[in-house]
């Protein structure tokens, strides 16, 4: 009971210091738009919003697991909607892409606002990878967890690539699901005339990858030294 007290306790602490790194997002926000009298990165606000819902449907899904199997209808629901929206929270790395000197208020402002906001959304969709990643070494092999989960990651980073360039978004998978197919499967057929489909998935790939890698093993070297 007390082992299980304290791991309570040292989530709740992680939400807490969630909360409040995100809360500093939005005063940072709130801040330049009472000073510049623009809502010029008001997109951050809802994509951070976007970003948090994997996590979300991380949480129900492994309390869903709790009580009935993976196959069941409403875990396979939850698992395609954490799915369908992950890539959200890592896509939010490009959005430095709107990052310039805009004489509103200082660049290095707009950076730290800018990096706080894709922090706390990275921060979000690899806390909502790790749970799910959980719960999948609890049924598989070791091996094939570490694998889907990369697989997961390459997938997330060929829809960070059609978000950015095609401007595919969440909704589209339900709302326009025959045109992300035909894309995604002009890419497929016709692999050589888009090279650039290939390096822009296999740069985020590796760099969602090893920042993934990295926060794996930090969680593992921290709950070890709890055990002891």
């Amino acid at each position: 009971m007390k082992g299980v007290q304290s791991l309570n306790s040292r989530f709740l602490g992680l939400f807490w210091a969630l909360v409040a790194s995100n809360a500093l997002s939005l005063a940072l926000f709130l801040a330049r738009y009472i000073d510049a009298g623009n809502n010029r990165y008001w997109f951050l606000v809802w994509n951070l919003f976007l970003a948090w819902l994997p996590l979300v449907f991380a949480w129900l899904l492994v309390k869903r697991l709790g009580a009935s199997a993976w196959l069941s209808l409403q875990s396979m629901a939850l698992t395609f909607l954490w799915l369908a929206f992950l890539p959200n929270s890592f896509y939010m790395i490009t959005d430095f892409i709107h990052l310039h000197a805009t004489g509103e208020v200082g660049l290095l402002y707009d950076i730290v606002m800018l990096s706080s906001f894709i922090f706390n959304s990275l921060v979000v969709g690899f806390m909502s990878l790790y749970m799910v990643h959980r719960e999948l070494l609890l049924r598989i092999r070791r091996r094939d967890a570490h694998m889907i989960v990369a697989g997961i990651l390459f997938v997330c980073s060929f829809a960070i690539y059609l978000g950015r360039y095609l401007r595919w978004n969440t909704w589209d998978v339900l709302v326009k699901p025959a045109g992300i197919l035909f894309d995604v499967s002009d890419y497929i057929i016709n692999p050589a005339a888009k090279p650039q489909v290939f390096v822009t998935t296999l740069t985020f790939f590796a760099l969602l990858g090893t920042m993934y890698a990295v926060a794996w093993q930090l969680v593992r070297a921290v709950s070890a030294n709890s055990r002891h």
